[in-house]
């Protein structure tokens, strides 16, 4: 293989965990993934800074195309910020809830889990982070260096994102207002940035409610080598 400067191969040479303690590893971190549950009810009790920092850090060893790395999180503990924040976000999701952006389908699939355009909870939060992705980055004579496998890469990220937060008992809830483009503006944040999902981060309060969900069962999102048409040649049946 043909070796490139920019990135010099090294060892790789990982502890080899013994089978019986894998699976256990495997097993814990599923029973404690499994528990997770997106919430809307924050307390106001303070997180430390390294928590979001370690979190960061762990998103940030996700794989990305050509290894561009093309995210930014940012993060806003400042009152006034989260504030200006939560008036634009409801704003956007008062239009979607009751200006007709969503379909009566997509409201009525939602409406078990009783979701509406209120956000408070953007404000009483200890910390907002917003995952913003970069469409591009810059060469060192500041010229456009494009990325790859930009919404792919940003999407592992965030899910790692989740998995440390929940690993130290933090919570947290996916945020998409749309459009999200007033995140930009606020935050001010450059043309080659696009804004991909809002982070609140808190731990969650004392009296804090959530569905009660089931997950699908592993028959139902695991398939083993699937073939995909039968020997005449039309398609698998669903």
């Amino acid at each position: 293989m043909a070796q490139d400067d920019r990135f010099p191969f090294i060892p790789y040479r990982p502890d080899r965990i013994p089978p019986e303690e894998a699976l256990r590893r495997g097993r814990e971190l599923l029973e404690r993934m499994d528990a997770r549950r997106s919430v809307r009810h924050f307390s106001e009790e303070a997180v430390p800074r390294e928590a979001i920092e370690l979190a960061i850090r762990t998103a940030s060893t996700a794989p990305s195309g050509a290894h561009r790395q093309p995210w930014r999180f940012v993060v806003v503990d400042d009152p006034e910020l989260k504030r200006e924040i939560r008036i634009a976000a409801e704003a956007e999701e008062r239009q979607s809830y009751e200006g007709g952006r969503m379909s009566e389908e997509w409201r009525e699939a939602l409406a078990p889990l009783g979701t509406d355009w209120h956000k408070p909870y953007l404000e009483t939060v200890p910390y907002l982070v917003v995952v913003f992705e970069q469409t591009h980055g810059h060469f060192p004579d500041g010229s456009p260096r494009k990325n790859y496998y930009v919404r792919e890469s940003v999407g592992l990220a965030c899910g790692l994102f989740i998995t440390a937060l929940h690993t130290m008992g933090l919570a947290t809830l996916t945020h998409t207002p749309s459009p999200m483009g007033f995140l930009r503006e606020i935050l001010g944040r450059p043309r080659n940035e696009r804004p991909f999902i809002l982070f609140p981060v808190g731990y969650p309060a004392t009296d804090a409610m959530v569905p009660d969900l089931r997950r699908k069962p592993l028959s139902e999102v695991m398939q083993w080598n699937p073939r995909g048409s039968t020997q005449s040649g039309e398609p698998a049946p669903e």
